[in-house]
């Protein structure tokens, strides 16, 4: 899917009615949708539990808490990319605390071509996670393919007394022959021998 055409769910995490007004106001619903915005760290907790966003904005200190731990935990989802916003006198310790966690910082107040520049920035971390799952599924398949074939492996060896190298090949061949991928010619004969 083309970026341009790529639609991020976010969550905004907030007490202040304008900084909801001016952070929606750079959300277009043809880029950003949905757009879910909580007063509380509580509140922030069940939504995030209910749903998956793309985006988490903690607009610090929020009504309850001051979003720091919430802000750490959510960075921790493999698919979430979260901005904190702080007062800029505390900016640099708040930073130092989370950089480590992968939570990107905003001083406030910020310009809105500071939050545009940050919406950029979290797009491309979005986009380099979407990269490392589909790494990760292409990681896990391959795995599950070769459990599959040791496995047939194995039942050649125990029914038909190949040897390893000899299961190996009679696969490998099989599946060339027929045009098959290994796992599936791994999958017959793991059919064959219950």
């Amino acid at each position: 899917m083309d970026l341009k055409e790529r639609i991020y769910s976010v969550l905004i995490v907030s007490a202040s009615e304008k900084f909801n007004i001016a952070i929606s106001s750079l959300l277009p619903n043809a880029k950003y949708s949905p757009v879910s915005i909580v007063s509380s760290i509580a509140a922030a907790k069940r939504t995030f539990a209910e749903q998956s966003f793309d985006f988490i904005i903690i607009n610090s200190p929020v009504s309850d808490d001051p979003g720091i731990s919430f802000a750490i935990d959510t960075c921790q989802s493999k698919s979430t990319v979260t901005l904190l916003v702080v007062r800029a006198e505390i900016y640099d310790e708040i930073y130092a605390r989370v950089v480590s966690h992968g939570v990107f910082a905003l001083a406030k107040p910020a310009s809105k071509s500071s939050f545009a520049a940050a919406l950029s920035w979290m797009q491309s971390a979005r986009e380099r996670l979407r990269q490392s799952e589909k790494k990760s599924l292409s990681v896990e398949e391959k795995m599950e393919e070769i459990r599959l074939v040791n496995k047939a492996k194995w039942l050649l060896i125990a029914h038909e007394q190949m040897s390893e190298p000899q299961a190996h090949r009679y696969i490998e061949k099989r599946a060339m022959d027929r045009c098959l991928s290994k796992r599936d010619i791994a999958q017959e004969i793991i059919k064959l021998y219950p």
